[in-house]
This record gives structure tokens, sequence and C-alpha cells, in this order.
């Protein structure tokens, strides 16, 4: 059937059916191996496509040499992450040619690039499915085609609309993360996102509040709102709603639970989302605001479209209300012609500001995105000296803000048993703290007060109330 046309498939729904009754042909369950890279949309893109997987009635594995059908949900944040999804590629290669009928599918932000599902087909032959990042509910119909005889189906257009029926598997029984929307409008000169997701697209907020009443009906204790820019939720709908409002709306429904979000954009983060913060019962005591640079000059090459001075206005707005308030940030290090008093202006902001945590990176040059074709003069030894030097400061900046802890009682969700010490778990509090105490596995996906005694430079501990 290789003359199948892809624009004339049977719907998702008719698709799933079809497929399902072949797999149930099967003298045993078909495994599926699924791997997301990259960010947590991208895992809860995983978790959709786990569910379409779980309709037709494939089971998990795992293990890569036992399943019948691989799938990556790719990332393009990075090259060197396109990178290790190509040798991981090359490395399963064996496994189709043992068994010609594993069924190898390839999607995500990194094959939304026309190039590289090209390269795709063209190098790596023996993948069967390729799917660019907005046609995850596509997925049941290119298997529909695959299993008619189609040698490699391919589906990368970008699509707008937002499939609102597609049912989950999800990862964690008490944490959960809902997308409220898709897309980026922002352009930072550094990022490839907005070029493979496409343009900003907001969820129905009736659609949203739906989900997370079904999350917290069936005992979800932490919710994550998800969009590449949430703050700026809402403005592309017909009945515009803030991202404020649909937080404000999400805070009534009652039970037991914790809202975070991510990620924030300073450009759009407003007084009155920090109010929100402030007043929600039910949002965490905590704020990921990404600076990326202290440097207004570097902001402005990255086009950020913030200043360093609106940035830390932000700031001492929320810190005059509640001074201990949590902040994260991400920092990039050595973005091109970085000078070193455009450094000394990111250590400054680090100091100023004294967050709690932070993600930092080396600038990596990302191919079709306007940073790489800027001229770069640091040398990698000198961009790894300034990492070096601003990871010492935030380190002993969280030493002195944990100390802080030390004597109150922290509510926390527990998420595990510690790696370091057999009989304890950990867990964070609302703040994003990390806390360590004694207890057992049981205690896994509940709230507990912890009273903290002591603070170290990445975590708290102490014993349960």
């Amino acid at each position: 059937m290789q003359n199948l046309e892809l624009e004339n498939l049977p719907s998702p729904e008719v698709c799933i059916k079809e497929v399902g009754k072949w797999i149930a042909s099967y003298p045993e369950q078909p495994l599926a191996y699924l791997h997301s890279f990259g960010c947590q949309l991208n895992v809860a893109d995983g978790e959709k496509l786990s569910g379409i997987l779980k309709q037709m009635g494939y089971g998990f594995t795992d293990d890569v040499t036992k399943a019948s059908l691989i799938l990556y949900n790719t990332c393009a944040v990075r090259e060197n992450a396109e990178d290790r999804v190509f040798g991981t590629l090359g490395s399963i290669k064996k496994l189709k040619q043992e068994n010609p009928a594993l069924i190898i599918c390839v999607t995500g932000c990194m094959t939304a690039q026309k190039q590289v599902a090209d390269k795709i087909k063209k190098s790596y032959r023996y993948v069967d499915i390729v799917l660019g990042s907005s046609a995850v509910s596509r997925l049941a119909q290119m298997l529909y085609a695959h299993m008619h005889g189609l040698k490699h189906a391919q589906d990368i257009e970008t699509y707008l609309d937002i499939p609102e029926d597609l049912e989950p598997l999800r990862e964690s029984t008490f944490k959960a993360a809902v997308p409220i929307m898709y897309g980026c409008n922002n352009f930072c000169t550094y990022c490839i996102v907005p070029y493979v997701r496409g343009r900003e697209r907001s969820r129905q907020p009736e659609k949203i509040i739906s989900e997370v009443r079904k999350l917290i009906q069936d005992g979800y204790k932490e919710i994550m709102l998800l969009g590449q820019n949430v703050n700026s939720y809402g403005k592309d709908l017909e009945t515009p709603v803030s991202f404020p409002e649909l937080l404000r709306e999400i805070d009534k429904i009652p039970g037991e639970y914790w809202i975070r979000f991510m990620s924030s954009h300073p450009k759009d983060a407003s007084p009155e989302l920090m109010d929100a913060l402030l007043e929600c019962e039910h949002l965490a005591k905590h704020l990921h605001l990404p600076v990326q640079s202290g440097s207004n000059e570097i902001l402005k090459r990255m086009n950020r479209r913030y200043t360093v001075e609106k940035y830390l206005s932000q700031v001492d707005y929320i810190r005059s209300k509640d001074p201990d308030f949590s902040l994260t940030t991400d920092l990039i290090v050595g973005f091109p012609d970085e000078s070193e008093e455009d450094f000394q202006a990111t250590l400054n902001i680090i100091s100023k500001v004294r967050y709690d945590n932070m993600y930092s990176f080396i600038y990596s040059k990302r191919t079709g995105t306007k940073a790489s074709l800027m001229p770069d003069s640091i040398s990698d030894s000198e961009k790894s000296q300034r990492m070096q030097r601003l990871l010492a400061l935030q380190r002993e900046i969280a030493v002195e803000n944990n100390k802080r802890f030390i004597g109150r009682t922290l509510t926390v969700l527990c998420d595990g048993e510690s790696k370091k010490r057999l009989g304890n778990m950990t867990g964070r509090s609302s703040e994003n703290i990390l806390v360590e105490f004694a207890g057992t596995p049981d205690l896994i996906g509940r709230f507990v007060r912890i009273k903290v005694t002591e603070s170290h430079n990445n975590m708290v501990c102490g014993y349960i109330l």
C-alpha cells in the first residue's frame, strides 16, 4: 500500500480501533519503549503519546531490547541534544536488523525541523515513523499507515489546533503537568523553540480548570502548569483571560494541593501575578523568573525585551510584601562576546536578588538562531572559568539563604527516598526548597510537616512533627 495518501487517512479514533485490532492479534501483548528528552513540556507530550499507545493495546517496558515499538520524543534546544538522538538511533540499528518487525518512531521538537526529518529519512532508513512536535495526535494514524505498508510515514506539519481528547498516561500518581499553552512568540536570539513549536496558542480556560479539578479529585497533590511563557497566556483567546485570572480561578477548586508553573518570562510578569502568588491559598510560594544575564547590553542582544532595572523592580515588588519570598532563575554564561564587565553585572544581580537556586548554562551555539551568527571572541576556557565563579557565588548565597529556615516548620510534599542516606526521605517545600528527613516510603505522595534543624547549600534537614 505504498501509495497510501496520508491526508486521506481515517480519523485518529478510527485508527486507534483499527491498530488495536491488529495488536490484539499478537500472541502476546506487544511492548512499547518510550523515552522523552528535554523539558517538562516534552515529558507532558510523552505522557500523551503513552496514552495513545495504551489505548491501542500496547504494554510498556524500560528495556529497549524487549520492545516491539521504540519511540523517541526529542528535544532541539541544544545541538548536542540532537547529536545524542542521532547516536541513539545509530545504536538501535542492530535491533531493527535482528527484528525487522520492530517499529521505530521519532517525534518531538527535533523532527519538527525539515532538514532533520529529511536527514532521518535519508540516513536512518530503518526509522518507520517521523512526527513533528505538534503532530502528537497523529501517532495512531501514522501507525495505521505503517501497518498498511507505508515504509516511511512522516508528518511534520505545524498544527495550530490543540487536541483536547488525548488522555495522558501519567508517570506519577501525585504530581501532574498540565500544559496551558503551546508555542512561543518571543524569539530570543539563542532559542530555537519558536521555530519548532510555532506561535503561541492558549488552551481554553474551562478545559484547563476541568483537567486540574479532575486531577485533584483523583488525589494529585502538585499540579505544574506549563508553557514556554505562561505569563502571556490567554492573549490569543477570543475572550482574553490573563494568567493571574486563570490562577485565581484554579485556586477556587477545593482540596489539598499546590499549583506551580513555568516558565515565566520577566517581560510579562505583572504586579497582578505577584499579588496572586502572595494571596492564593494553593499557589506555591516560589517564582522561577529567568533573568539569563545581568547586563542590559547582553539582554538586548538576546532580545529579552526587559532591562535589569525592570527585572529588579519586579523582585523589589514581591520582596517588599514578603522579604524572603523564594526566587530561582536561569542564567547563560558566555553569550557571544560577553565582556568581563557584562559577566560582572551578572554576578551583581545574583548578589542583589540572592536566589535560592539557579540553573546555569554555558552558552551553546544553536544553528538556526540569530545568536549563532554573532561573532564570539570568548574562549571555552574563559567561559568555564566564569561558570565556576558564578557557581561559587551562588553556593555561598544558598548556604546563607537556607539558614533562614532553621527553626521553622515547613510543609513538604514527600516525593521519594534519599539517594544518599538510608532511612531518609526527601521532598520539596512550598518554597521549592529540598528537604530531607527521617521517614518511610509510605509517606511518598503525602504532605508532611517538617521542623527544620539544619541547613546545607543544596537542602535543609529536619524531623516530622
